[in-house]
């Protein structure tokens, strides 16, 4: 995934081989093809038993596991029993961190945005955001779903709520300046939006760098 917060304004548009115009209906429809619609494939849920059964299934319990048998079998039933502890804080821990990404994951499926605001041939309109493509100009304002991963080209006062992405409560006051970081956090990552992260106030414009499962909520 390229570094697009490192990159000004203008080297992100050169890089995506777009402009302030936007792109083409043509251009949009060959990208469509080439990247595939933005949305974030369904995995299939998984139930709490399997989810259950898989932490079980883990090198480093059955690992523990064999020591707890060993353990029980020279008689050292008091090891056996801490290992054993051990084993089902491992796996109770695993479940619940599983159990609720699972959940996160179909909770954000179902925030996909069903229309954007985007500039194409010159002139703004309203499409599918499954339609949207790298390159593509987007409109964002208070209230908003970032439909993909933007790298913001103006922010009027705008600030985002990422806790979607990176668990943090706080708002983040986006600019457009590049970030010269090396590796920063998501957070630090200013003049980014990212798909899921919810506009709580200003309004701002971005073009897309990436959509579906290569954004950073798709990872």
């Amino acid at each position: 995934m390229a570094e697009w917060y490192k990159l000004s304004t203008d080297e992100t548009m050169d890089e995506l081989d777009t402009g302030p115009e936007g792109l083409s209906s043509d251009a949009a429809e060959k990208r469509l093809k080439e990247h595939g619609p933005n949305e974030l494939e369904e995995k299939g849920t998984r139930s709490g038993w399997m989810i259950l059964l898989e932490q079980f299934a883990q090198t480093m319990v059955i690992i523990l596991i064999v020591a707890a048998v060993i353990s029980a079998f020279i008689g050292d039933w008091l090891e056996a029993g801490a290992i054993m502890a051990i084993v089902l804080l491992f796996a109770t821990l695993g479940f619940f961190q599983d159990y609720k990404a699972d959940r996160a994951m179909a909770a954000l499926r179902d925030m996909a945005v069903p229309e954007v605001r985007t500039k194409r041939n010159g002139k703004e309109e309203t499409v599918s955001s499954k339609d949207l493509v790298p390159g593509d100009i987007v409109f964002l304002e208070a209230g908003n779903v970032a439909p993909a991963d933007l790298r913001l080209l103006e922010a009027n006062d705008l600030k985002i709520d990422e806790a979607a992405l990176t668990g943090e409560s706080e708002t983040v006051n986006k600019q457009t300046d590049p970030v010269d970081e090396e590796d920063p956090a998501l957070g630090d990552r200013t003049n980014m939006a990212f798909s899921g992260t919810v506009v709580s106030s200003g309004r701002g414009k971005g073009i897309i760098t990436e959509t579906g499962m290569n954004t950073e909520m798709g990872n």
